[in-house]
């Protein structure tokens, strides 16, 4: 792998990601910093790209990071997360119900059926169910969950699982149904949730989404030169507006992994990536 080029790692879950991954190719070239990419089909693939050297920086989903954080405690690595998009600060999930049913609270779920994305979304799945299960409510035991497996590896970044969640809801399929506050407020705008018709019977505790992860083995001046460029990147220019719009971003911040509480318990709780873990050489936390 050549130390001129800064290389990163990310998921192909939409065809925009070759625009938005080009466009920061000729960013970063009229900047001073040769940049370039390799796309995976799924993380588990970019996590153990990212451990066998093949790239330097990961843009990791939140389950990802987890991953990436466990591997390398396992083998006397430091990962670090040095950025973030704003827009990955402080989100919740909802869970919601129509809006004539006679569910009213968490504790009504029982006996119910409460449908999700797919089984590796934070936001959709993990997140909501581990905060019911601390609520006192054990997913497949005093509740049926209703999966909806679209495109699993991609850690719920295709939001097809979401959105079958929510017409599972309205068609009367489930009793509740489990997605990112954002995604409720998108579904409302494009009709698949017609409005006024849910009503949100739980908010969960705030959490974070992506990051860009370096391991310790990374090229220190590349990886610092990239960092400064992308904290760099204003809204207000013409130029980057369209690649930070395409994105779902105002502007970059500083990395933090304290937001990632919830879903660190969710996965030592249903055993998520257990089997993936265990391959990897990292099956104890």
């Amino acid at each position: 792998m050549s130390e001129s080029t800064l290389l990163l790692g990310a998921v192909a879950y939409d065809p925009k990601v070759v625009t938005i991954w080009d466009g920061f190719i000729e960013y970063f070239k009229q900047r001073g910093l040769a940049f370039d990419y390799v796309l995976y089909s799924n993380y588990e693939r970019q996590v153990e790209g990212h451990f066998a050297g093949h790239y330097h920086v990961a843009w990791n989903s939140p389950l990802a990071w987890i991953e990436a954080e466990r591997v390398a405690k396992a083998r006397g690595r430091r990962p670090q997360a040095i950025a973030m998009r704003d827009t990955d600060c402080d989100l919740t999930s909802v869970i919601v119900t129509r809006e004539d049913s006679p569910i009213r609270s968490v504790e009504d779920l029982r006996g119910k059926t409460v449908a999700v994305g797919a089984p590796d979304s934070p936001q959709a799945t993990l997140i909501p169910l581990v905060e019911l299960a601390e609520a006192g409510l054990e997913p497949h035991r005093d509740f049926t969950v209703q999966g909806h497996d679209v495109l699993v590896g991609k850690h719920g970044d295709h939001i097809g699982g979401e959105r079958d969640a929510a017409k599972a809801l309205i068609a009367g399929e489930a009793d509740a149904a489990c997605m990112i506050d954002a995604n409720h407020l998108l579904f409302a705008r494009e009709g698949t949730l017609p409005s006024g018709a849910t009503r949100i019977i739980k908010q969960t505790a705030r959490y974070d989404h992506c990051n860009f992860t370096v391991l310790d083995d990374s090229p220190a001046s590349l990886i610092s030169q990239f960092r400064e460029l992308l904290l760099a990147m204003s809204y207000d220019d013409p130029k980057v507006r369209p690649l930070l719009d395409l994105e779902g971003l105002k502007r970059w911040q500083p990395g933090r992994v304290e937001g990632y509480a919830a879903l660190n318990r969710a996965i030592d709780r249903f055993g998520t990536v257990d089997a993936w873990l265990a391959r990897m050489g990292a099956g104890s936390r």
